[in-house]
């Protein structure tokens, strides 16, 4: 159900409007379901004539009005409307329960309150068979206006008690933390300039790269500094500290001429500078070990999402989703040109399961920020092996986050994650399939295949004949015996990626495996005197010299700035 609540300034106006059968034509029926004491006049059920009745409802519903005018505390909207819709789905509800309905909502708004004989008049008039107005005067039988603060709130959370009561359909509602919607002139604006998005969406995508590529607030300033077509005014304390900043798109004006500015938060609750700056601080880049794949740190970080949502507070969780859906924006940096409608649409839709009203707190979620970080300011993969390893690992993430959500009630984020998957998963069938069958085709001898079966039934026997039946079953094997070709053993490896909550979220476990067999299997792979040598130094903390020839942090920050410019501005 959906309530609609205004205010207005005259009773006669909206009592007119809701018995009117003449000029709007789905009015049929005009009657009263309730009223404050169960005795007011009804015009559409009486037999002393419509517009008399219809005064008289009017003036007792003004009663207490007209007594507050000699003190001059009349409310300067004393007329408070609240209309509530069923869904077309919905069975048709009897007069009764439209009263019981209306006499929860007047309740629970602090129209009147349950057992206050002081409260606002009131009355519920049906004219249709899925809907019904509640028109209410706001002044008390004490004279004192009514207490109906956060109004529109209240009534609905009692119409979601009443959907689940009544068996009817449970609308996805939010928590006030989604981005400011355009308005209806922002949108035409931009249709007449022939624009598919409105200036303060543009800026949304522009800002949210910027924030997603960054690794401080100066880096993040300066590349929306550096973006074509943006307007940037930093604003700074007394101090010098940057205060805060706005962005307006270059030739988009006002009618003076004027660049339209909009501040970070009027583009998303999450991109004032405040917040920016608590996740940008809450940024490390990896130090990566010679040869470690900055794509293979992001997925591992990604892999280890559920378990955080899972085992995490509540913090943590959300901060691990706000880091997710910087992934998501730092993708179109790194994906081929086939996959970035998908990626942008992913990313566009997780935005709404990045927030809620949970306080997220971002240094837990250090390891996933910086190797996105990372990833962004490589080279793009040239095959899709890398980008489908994420994805993979990406959409198990996704789906772990709608279920934390359904379990928080989010039910706004809870659609928003159900709806990602969707363009992930389409991403991933576009990205994944060559890569997939180039490693089939190199299915080892079939000895060593009989030996992945055994330990297929062994490790996972609830999901081994699914997997063995799958045609990606042939790219895990591979898999498997290159990971013992560089000396891992091949059941450990399996042990390793098979995650139990993993293959029970994944739509395809053999897709699963073989990606995490293939990343655990680039670890280097150490003998047993290295490892005793490893647990003795562990307690010996030793700085290592730099090495010959490696670049100054300085001259490397910088060649990634210059880097990471080049991509936002493209």
């Amino acid at each position: 159900m959906i309530a609609k609540i205004t205010g207005g300034g005259n009773t006669a106006n909206l009592i007119r409007y809701l018995y009117d059968t003449k000029k709007a034509k789905d009015h049929v029926d005009p009657h009263l379901v309730a009223s404050w004491d169960g005795y007011a006049p009804d015009p559409g059920r009486t037999a002393d004539g419509f517009d008399a009745t219809k005064r008289r409802l009017v003036a007792d519903l003004d009663l207490h009005v007209k007594q507050t005018q000699p003190l001059g505390r009349v409310p300067e909207k004393h007329v408070w409307h609240c209309s509530i819709r069923a869904a077309e789905t919905d069975r048709h509800l009897s007069d009764e329960e439209w009263g019981d309905i209306a006499r929860r909502v007047v309740a629970a708004t602090g129209i009147a309150p349950d057992g206050d004989p002081d409260g606002c008049r009131w009355v519920a008039v049906r004219h249709a068979p899925d809907h019904v107005h509640i028109a209410a005067t706001k002044v008390r039988g004490d004279l004192r206006t009514a207490r109906h603060w956060n109004d529109y709130l209240t009534a609905d959370r009692e119409l979601a008690a009443v959907e689940k009561e009544y068996g009817l359909h449970r609308v996805v509602r939010g928590d006030h933390t989604a981005a400011k919607r355009p308005t209806r002139a922002e949108q035409e604006k931009a249709r007449r300039a022939g624009q598919d998005l409105t200036a303060r969406e543009r800026l949304r995508t522009t800002v949210q790269g910027a924030v997603a590529a960054a690794t401080s607030t100066e880096e993040f300033v300066r590349l929306l500094q550096q973006t074509d077509g943006v307007l940037v005014s930093v604003k700074h304390f007394p101090s010098g500290d940057v205060r805060g900043y706005t962005v307006a798109v270059r030739g988009d004006t006002n009618s003076k001429g004027e660049p339209i500015w909009y501040s970070g938060s009027s583009l998303s609750p999450d991109l004032s500078f405040p917040k920016i700056k608590s996740r940008l601080d809450a940024t490390e880049m990896p130090q990566s070990a010679r040869g470690t794949n900055p794509w293979h740190q992001a997925t591992a970080a990604t892999e280890r999402v559920p378990h955080h949502l899972d085992h995490g507070d509540e913090a943590a969780g959300q901060a691990q989703l706000a880091a997710l859906g910087e992934a998501f924006d730092a993708l179109r940096f790194v994906a081929p040109r086939d996959v970035q409608l998908q990626l942008r649409q992913a990313a566009k839709t997780f935005d709404r399961a990045t927030r809620s009203r949970i306080q997220a707190d971002h240094e837990h979620a250090r390891a996933l920020r910086g190797a996105i970080r990372a990833v962004v300011r490589t080279p793009a993969p040239q095959d899709g092996a890398l980008l489908a390893m994420f994805l993979d690992a990406a959409i198990l993430a996704v789906i772990a986050a709608a279920r934390w959500h359904e379990a928080r009630h989010h039910d706004q984020q809870v659609a928003a994650a159900r709806q990602t998957v969707v363009h992930l998963e389409a991403a991933y069938e576009r990205t994944a399939g060559a890569p997939l069958a180039a490693r089939a085709q190199k299915r080892p001898p079939q000895q060593a295949v009989q030996s992945n079966v055994e330990l297929l039934r062994q490790i996972v026997p609830s999901h081994a004949d699914e997997i063995l039946e799958d045609p990606a079953f042939d790219a895990l094997a591979t898999a498997l015996a290159d990971g013992e070709k560089a000396g891992h053993d091949p059941a450990r490896l399996l042990r390793q990626a098979a995650d139990h909550r993993a293959l029970e979220d994944a739509r395809r476990p053999a897709r699963v495996l073989t990606w995490r067999v293939e990343r655990l299997s680039a670890r280097h792979v150490q003998s047993d005197r290295a490892r005793a040598a490893m647990s003795r130094s562990a307690l010996q903390p030793v700085s290592a010299p730099a090495r010959p020839g490696a670049p100054a942090p300085a001259a490397a920050a910088a060649s990634a700035a210059q880097t990471m410019a080049h991509r936002v501005r493209h």
